[in-house]
């Protein structure tokens, strides 16, 4: 009979496994028996609690996700109100973000996205919660946050693909790009010209 209180040990090795291996094999040619490998148990249990390799990977999305909910909350609670929307920023590219194994399940998570519906959702959700976030910080500074944090958001996807492709060791960079950028947008709003 198992232990009561196993399965979410074991779901939380599962996950962290996953991402663990697509951190390795950088693509999503990962198997549930790798995975379970890395997690010290049989495929059989992987299988068990998540159903299929691609349950695994939407509940490392979910995890990476959780994580980075997390960070933006701690960024948020640190942050004066008229820097929230730095706050945000900073927190796409924070520790929780961007390690080479969050990274490379980013990765992974867009191509799934691409094929099975349960990943677009969880895309469009963590999509709708960035641009409700960024719409709100920056309400009080802009006459049209909505098209601010539009552009705002594409920037962000766009530097964070960049800086995971060509300095994944150094995501200030694309931290330092992405308040530039918000710089003008707020200098913009407050040109009388």
């Amino acid at each position: 009979m198992p232990k009561l209180g196993m399965e979410p040990i074991r779901r939380d090795a599962i996950v962290k496994a996953t991402i663990a291996e697509l951190g390795v094999k950088k693509s999503l040619d990962v198997t549930v028996s790798q995975i379970a490998k890395r997690a010290g148990m049989s495929s059989a249990l992987a299988h068990h609690y998540f159903g299929g390799k691609d349950q695994i990977f939407l509940a490392a999305m979910r995890q990476i996700l959780s994580d980075f909910g997390a960070e933006a909350r701690q960024e948020l609670k640190q942050a004066a109100p008229g820097e929230r929307p730095h706050a945000i920023i900073r927190a796409c590219f924070g520790p929780a973000c961007f390690t080479p194994d969050v990274i490379a399940a980013w990765m992974t998570f867009y191509v799934l996205a691409q094929t099975n519906g349960d990943a677009l959702r969880l895309w469009q959700i963590y999509q709708s919660r960035i641009r409700s976030n960024l719409i709100d910080a920056m309400r009080p500074a802009l006459s049209d946050p909505v098209e601010a944090a539009e552009d705002m958001i594409a920037l962000i996807d766009g530097l964070y693909i960049r800086a995971a492709l060509s300095a994944p060791e150094e995501p200030q960079l694309a931290v330092d790009h992405a308040l530039r950028v918000l710089a003008r947008f707020l200098e913009a709003e407050n040109d009388p010209t």
